[in-house]
């Protein structure tokens, strides 16, 4: 053990750490809130987080407290935006900035104009068409980054206002576009006059398509795009309206979406506000749609069913019967006037009442986004649905299946489904979509406590080593972290990595990203201490980089790019429920609470209302209630609710000697696990015998290819800690692998699973946009007979 101890802390001298310490005098301003503005629009204006505001203004609780006319203190002392004037985007009159074309961030487009794509046409192409930039193009077209430019296609093109120029430009947009591009190989004593003369462009043409010309000489072999200009009247330009509408409760993007009849992706283009890192939406907030469309949706094609008059039958009774009025169903049925009123046995025609709708919201339905390829019978397979119910549900299909279609599904069609916020997620192998030209950078603070130790003392050292529960976590998430890294290194992806020892100081943390700021960092892991988390996370907010805590489940601070790791105790206890509610016939549930858990107890009787209640008087349980309690006739499950291990001690005793009764078979469990249940004086045959089940974070290993390529690695077996840090990293870099940009990958990437842990990432609080990332994903793990532990919420 010692040469392991001494083996594990010579590893952290490969380790280098730097500090530097740096002193600013804090500044602030006063800022009066104007109508439209948000938290997050004034912290953007003046270079900080939404988080210091907050911080600088206690009477500002949350992000919807910002009201008009509210006077709020900025602290600019972190503030990105380099000294000088404050100038208020100008409402009106001639706006003067350099050459760079307004985009996103310079002003809003005035309006928006849908283009189909035609054949061989490209983004330069659309670009100088419509005089904008591509950042601009891609910014309301987001399908264009996963799937590029496709034939038919339909983009929203922003129309912004125009530009007075203070600069001569170097390069004039085109007001006609290429119609398409042809390539030229440079032949010898080719010249660049020569080639526009032989296609008829100008040199600022060719130039535009040929960047390197601008800074090299015209070379034999240079392969050259052509653009090939159309006509005047080959390029059709379509106009688009647009409405707004307000959220209603339990309304979703992907119900929104599917009731307008746009993808996501349209209606985040339409929308630009709109947070790209989570898909909150708030009661009450604005969002824009097509009129178009919406249009389209309802001109429909009236549905008419017939109707047998009987005897005695008015025409009062049958507008009351229909809910319409008489001169209407006159006006359907002439027949009624021609015949000389109504009669016995006529057969009317009366608008058919299409039956109640569901409100469209995640409690009744769940969303598939149909993606490229795909076809109604795929659809119907996949989804498990047939075909009549799924046009039943989205009649929008009789005009044909389109890709970035929002079909509907009933909710409880999504239990064999991987499905995320109310959206089906479609399959995402992230092995096999890493991307190798992505070269993440990962910055890790873990307190390793170096300072602590005395390095010439080998056997000193050692033993600090073992009685310092931190630097253990540090260095199992260390050694762990090497392996992943090792792994996605002969994947072919290359990572950046920095280890640094906090030594859970606060001020040495600040010193340690005032001197090396978080400018390119693709992640942060750590840190443990639940008293650094804040700065780390303001920090990082900076530069939007997501934190990731290895150990911590939650933070009483809002910070809304943490990521914590850790699933929180009740989305254990919701685990756990769920697998008691998915495997329950007939058992006879007693639930067993001590004073400390009372509201855990009502939590589980609001799942199981008929459950009994055995109460702990005193830590006490009443035998003789207790008994009478157990049905000879089925199954009974107890779920004992404590943190006192007397108590599991004693509970299990009694219920181990309960079921040694033939007649009653008594299984044991909890919604929280925690070392109460390991306490030494519970008895491992007792739970065994009780078939004990609770859910879990983290599962035992066998020796899989992790373990053996960190014995391999590191001489020795992994713990725990290492285990965790193998599978964080790992998850972390597929997920950046996919696409670098952890915000943007979240909300589409279901559940993973490694070697010891899940992971699966929601916003935390009912969705709210300003708070965290909580990890829902977990084990539910049974005790078996042999003493074995297993995983069983698959069986």
């Amino acid at each position: 053990m010692k040469n392991n101890c001494l083996k594990a802390l010579l590893l952290c001298l490969l380790i280098a750490f730097t500090a530097c310490k740096v002193t600013a005098q804090r500044k602030f301003k006063t800022h009066a809130v104007k109508e439209g503005e948000t938290l997050q629009s004034i912290a953007k204006r003046y270079g900080v987080t939404p988080y210091s505001i907050l911080l600088a203004n206690k009477d500002v609780k949350k992000a919807t407290d910002i009201k008009p006319n509210t006077f709020l203190i900025i602290d600019l002392s972190n503030s990105t935006i380099k000294p000088g004037p404050i100038t208020p985007p100008a409402s009106t009159g001639t706006v003067e900035r350099d050459t760079v074309k307004p985009g996103p961030s310079d002003s809003n487009p005035l309006r928006f104009t849908a283009h189909r794509v035609i054949s061989k046409e490209t983004i330069f192409s659309l670009t100088q068409q419509y005089d904008i930039t591509e950042a601009q193009l891609r910014q309301y077209n987001p399908e264009l980054n996963s799937r590029g430019l496709q034939t038919g296609m339909v983009l929203q093109i922003p129309r912004y206002p125009k530009v007075v120029e203070t600069k001569a430009t170097t390069e004039q947009p085109e007001r006609i576009a290429p119609l398409r591009f042809m390539s030229h190989k440079v032949r010898r004593k080719e010249t660049i006059f020569s080639i526009t003369q032989l296609y008829g462009i100008k040199e600022a043409q060719l130039k535009r398509y040929n960047k390197s010309l601008y800074s090299e000489a015209l070379k034999k072999g240079m392969i050259l795009q052509i653009p090939r200009y159309p006509t005047e009247e080959q390029i059709v330009k379509m106009g688009l309206n647009f409405d707004t509408i307000t959220v209603q409760p339990k309304e979703t993007r992907w119900s929104i979406a599917h009731r307008f009849g746009i993808s996501l992706d349209s209606l985040a283009a339409l929308n630009p506000d709109l947070p790209k890192n989570s898909s909150y939406l708030s009661v009450g907030q604005q969002l824009k749609v097509p009129v178009l469309v919406k249009e389209m949706m309802e001109e429909t094609t009236p549905l008419y069913e017939s109707y047998t008059v009987p005897t005695q039958m008015t025409l009062y009774s049958l507008s009351k019967l229909y809910e319409i009025e008489q001169k209407e169903i006159l006006r359907l049925n002439p027949v009624i006037v021609q015949e000389g009123g109504l009669k016995e046995g006529m057969v009317l025609r009366f608008p058919k009442k299409e039956a109640p709708e569901l409100e469209l919201t995640t409690e009744n339905y769940v969303y598939y986004p149909v993606s490229a390829k795909q076809n109604i019978f795929r659809i119907t397979q996949e989804l498990g649905v047939s075909r009549d119910t799924l046009f039943a549900l989205n009649p929008e299909l009789e005009a044909g299946l389109k890709e970035g279609m929002i079909l509907k599904l009933p909710k409880e069609r999504a239990q064999n489904l991987n499905v995320k916020e109310g959206l089906v997620l479609n399959q995402i192998n992230l092995i096999d979509s890493l991307d190798v030209n992505v070269r993440p950078q990962l910055v890790y603070l873990l307190p390793f406590r170096l300072d602590r130790y005395d390095l010439a003392d080998k056997e000193k050292a050692a033993r600090q080593l073992k009685a310092r529960t931190d630097s253990r976590y540090a260095m199992g998430l260390y050694t762990g972290a090497i392996v992943a890294l090792d792994s996605i290194k002969s994947m072919g992806m290359s990572v950046d990595v920095k280890f640094w020892d906090t030594q859970r100081d606060l001020e040495r943390v600040k010193n340690l990203l005032e001197s090396d700021p978080l400018t390119n960092a693709s992640a942060v892991v750590g840190p443990v201490d639940r008293k650094l988390l804040g700065e780390v996370a303001i920090q990082a907010s900076k530069y939007n980089v997501p934190v990731i805590t290895p150990f911590l489940a939650d933070s009483e601070l809002t910070l809304q790019n943490v990521y914590f790791s850790v699933p929180d105790e009740e989305s254990l206890r919701v685990k756990m429920l769920d697998y008691l509610a998915s495997k329950r016939t007939d058992e006879n549930i007693i639930i067993m609470a001590d004073e400390v858990h009372m509201a855990v107890r009502d939590s589980i009787l609001s799942r199981f209302p008929e459950a009994k209640v055995a109460d702990l008087v005193e830590n006490t349980l009443d035998r003789e209630a207790f008994a009478e309690m157990l049905s000879e006739e089925v199954e009974n499950w107890v779920i004992l609710e404590t943190d006192m291990g007397s108590i599991v001690a004693s509970i299990t005793s009694i219920l181990n000697a309960a079921n040694t009764d033939k007649k009653k078979d008594v299984r044991m469990f909890t919604t929280h696990y925690d070392n109460a249940f390991e306490d030494k004086a519970i008895s491992r045959p007792h739970l065994a015998n009780l078939n004990f089940t609770f859910p879990s974070v983290f599962r035992e290993v066998a020796n899989d290819q992790f373990m053996e390529s960190y014995r391999s690695r590191w001489g020795v077996e992994a713990d725990r800690y290492a285990i965790r840090g193998f599978d964080l990293t790992f998850d972390l870099l597929l997920k950046l692998g996919y696409k670098n940009n952890l915000f943007q990958t979240t909300p589409f990437i279901g559940e993973t699973e490694y070697s010891g842990n899940r992971f699966n990432y929601f916003k935390e609080v009912n969705n709210d946009w300003n708070s965290g990332y909580g990890n829902k994903a977990s084990f539910i793990l049974r005790y078996n007979y042999d003493l074995t532990i297993s995983q069983v919420e698959n069986e």
